[in-house]
């Protein structure tokens, strides 16, 4: 039998974000921590393309819990001009 086993490390500026927001969607054989600005997943299997399924799966679900997390630190702070909006929101027409 194989055993594939493997890691994702990415670097996040809301790493202690993003970490617990993936853990829901994490299968037994998946394990997410942070380590600073890094959030540090590895994946395990006996099937390749289990292994390719899940790790497509864990990178659309990273992808979210980024964007979710950074809209939410994405709040003006006094003397950062706006620096920190996340530019794609955009308010609903007729508002």
């Amino acid at each position: 039998m194989m055993e594939i086993r493997g890691g994702i490390r990415t670097r996040h500026r809301h790493a202690g974000c993003v970490a617990p927001s993936l853990l829901p969607d994490n299968l037994q054989s998946m394990h997410t921590r942070e380590e600073g600005d890094l959030v540090v997943t590895t994946i395990e299997g006996t099937s390749l393309r289990s292994v390719i399924a899940s790790v497509d799966d864990y990178l659309m679900n990273l992808a979210v819990a980024d964007e979710m997390c950074a809209l939410e630190g994405s709040q003006v702070r006094p003397g950062t001009n706006g620096r920190d909006m996340d530019q794609g929101t955009r308010e609903s027409p007729g508002e």
